[in-house]
């Protein structure tokens, strides 16, 4: 029991504080650090959350973006340091857990219907 203990603690002295909700089906801006030679940049990656694998520290989002009519998937772990902000762009209403479906498509039939929340709820949620 001790050794379970131990590591709890040290996750959640890894774990980050200020990490959104994000839902899948959500487009989403990650910007996340890279290095190139000695100097260290932010890039920005945005695009729809496909897939989200909650397993507390080791949390990952797979983000789908297309880009020159080429889909691209990438997965994020959400508590890593190299991640320097996300922020949730839009929110969409879907009814599955994983939105795969979406590498078979391509053009109108990827659009997912948005979901528009009234601007008293977000008030509340953010206080």
């Amino acid at each position: 029991m001790k050794l379970k203990n131990l590591i709890k603690q040290i996750e959640n002295d890894q774990k980050k504080e200020n990490v959104p909700n994000i839902m899948v089906g959500d487009t989403v801006r990650i910007g996340f650090s890279i290095q190139e030679g000695n100097k260290q940049r932010i890039q920005n990656y945005q695009g729809i959350v496909v897939a989200l694998s909650n397993s507390n520290l080791n949390k990952t989002v797979t983000v789908r973006r297309i880009f020159q009519g080429i889909g691209m998937e990438r997965i994020f772990p959400i508590h890593s340091p190299l991640i320097k902000s996300i922020e949730i762009l839009r929110q969409a209403k879907v009814r599955r857990a994983k939105l795969y479906y979406l590498r078979n498509r391509v053009g109108k039939s990827t659009r997912l219907k948005e979901k528009f929340i009234n601007e008293t709820k977000k008030k509340n949620n953010n206080t």
